[in-house]
């Protein structure tokens, strides 16, 4: 049995429990300073109030002040499931209470630009540790489709472990062996990282349809819009893939489970999708942010404000070509420049 620190109890934090304990371990469910009602719930009920079910037992639920105590003893590997806002906080709490680190694994999904360089998360979080005086920490990443609602119900889920460290693979996979948690070693951490960040960034023109589906109306045959979500589904994989290429990774993971298979999935549902049928439907982004949204972290366009300026100096200067990317192009216009979302048809499916 393995001891294992899960720090974010949000939804998929929380879920990511359920493998854990089910594979025999001992998991404490460290809160953030924003999710103390939820971990008092569970203490008092055993039911997570987001993911609507119960923890399994030997999942022992912390606040964030009590972190240090959490982090008694050993540990044998650390979860972040904070979002991607939250990373900087989480090695701020981490960094002054680590010694001899575990392995970490990243749930958290995103980019960060830096200067004229994409970024990815386990890199900010292994460069922020080592600023602590923590300087061997091993950060992997987990990609592919896993909708937390599902993982709690212990539905079958295949998902990618990134690391380029073999020993980083061979100790944290065996500590996910549920017979529902389907994981898979690849060594491409930028290529997974990169897929599971791009993928919340054109989920917001794939769901697109959907909103305006709702303000044209069904046909007389009542026709749906799948063929254009289908195409702006290939477009976006067609840009994730060169948008990898860019960063270094490799066009397996855009094909696979962190790319199509992720896209995918988060666009089935959740606050991405959402939002994409609020631009489709005619509104503007900062009205349907206020209006419906105000309280909800939108990951998609999260990353867009983040990593827009950076790209859009990248295309300025001709680093990244502007021809190859009009949809990420029409996204940063809507959520950047808060214009009504467009789809650039004649630009698409060029190569």
């Amino acid at each position: 049995m393995a001891n294992v620190l899960i720090l974010g109890a949000g939804m998929m934090g929380s879920a990511f429990s359920f493998p854990l304990a089910d594979a025999g371990h001992a998991v404490r469910l460290v809160g953030t300073h924003l999710d103390r009602e939820w971990i008092v719930a569970v203490r008092e009920t055993g039911i997570h109030p987001k993911l609507k079910i119960k923890l399994p037992e030997g999942v022992t639920p912390f606040t964030h002040d009590e972190l240090a105590e959490a982090l008694t003893g050993a540990i044998d590997l650390i979860v972040l499931g904070v979002n991607s806002a939250g990373v900087d906080w989480a090695v701020e709490q981490l960094g002054p209470l680590l010694k001899t680190p575990p392995p970490i694994l990243m749930l958290t999904k995103g980019l960060r630009a830096v200067q004229d360089r994409l970024r990815i998360l386990p890199d900010i979080v292994r460069e922020g540790l080592a600023r602590h005086g923590v300087s061997t920490t091993k950060v992997g990443a987990v990609g592919g489709p896993c909708i937390a609602g599902e993982l709690a119900a212990r539905r079958d889920s295949s998902v990618v472990i990134a690391s380029a460290d073999a020993a980083f693979l061979d100790r944290v996979l065996p500590l996910l062996a549920a017979p529902y948690y389907h994981a898979h070693p690849s060594t491409d951490v930028v290529g997974v990282e990169a897929c599971a960040a791009f993928k919340n960034l054109y989920t917001l023109a794939v769901g697109f349809p959907a909103g305006l589906l709702a303000k044209q109306g069904r046909a007389p045959n009542d026709a749906f819009m799948h063929n254009l979500a289908a195409s702006l589904f290939a477009q976006s994989l067609r840009e994730m893939e060169h948008f990898v290429h860019f960063m270094g990774g490799a066009s397996a993971n855009v094909r696979g489970l962190p790319g199509a298979g992720d896209l995918y999935v988060t666009c089935q549902g959740g606050r991405n999708t959402r939002l994409a049928y609020l631009l489709g439907s005619g509104l503007r982004y900062r009205e349907a942010k206020a209006r419906y949204l105000a309280d909800q972290t939108l990951e998609g366009a999260e990353l867009a404000l983040a990593i827009g300026p950076t790209l859009d100096h990248l295309f300025q200067q001709g680093t990244l070509n502007p021809v190859v990317f009009p949809l990420a192009a029409a996204i940063l216009d809507a959520i950047c420049r808060d214009l009504p979302m467009q789809v650039p048809w004649t630009a698409f499916h060029r190569e």
